[in-house]
């Protein structure tokens, strides 16, 4: 059964730093697609960070220079340090996986964490 659990949201002043942990459970992790999402309200979910099949990187241009999406593959865990944040940064975080069966050649994410909650204040 494939589990992702995120931790290490919290509440922080502009310019501070957190650092998002996403623990997964039930799947070949190194070998898949994982990335950091975020949905703030009213808004679309947007993709933060990701990894590609490849362990190549991919950020959101409003987090490029800030944000470090890293991966620890003997922990089956994928973090997310976030640097400089801004109010805009305000938003559910979620960690999610592409473990479909098929490989379509891009990655599409079919499981996702419950959320952890990142509250930036100026």
């Amino acid at each position: 059964q494939v589990q992702l659990v995120e931790s290490g949201g919290g509440s922080v002043q502009t310019g501070g730093s957190l650092r998002l942990s996403c623990a997964a459970s039930g799947f070949s992790y190194s070998r898949n697609c994982m990335g950091w999402f975020r949905q703030a309200p009213n808004k679309a979910r947007e993709l933060v960070a990701s990894f590609d099949r490849g362990n190549r990187t991919n950020y959101a241009n409003s987090v490029k220079g800030r944000f470090t999406i890293s991966r620890d593959n003997a922990k089956n865990t994928l973090y997310l340090q976030m640097t400089s944040l801004k109010p805009e940064d305000t938003a559910m975080y979620y960690c999610a996986a592409d473990h479909r069966a098929t490989w379509t050649g891009v990655c599409g994410y079919n499981y996702w964490g419950q959320g952890t909650q990142v509250t930036v204040s100026s």
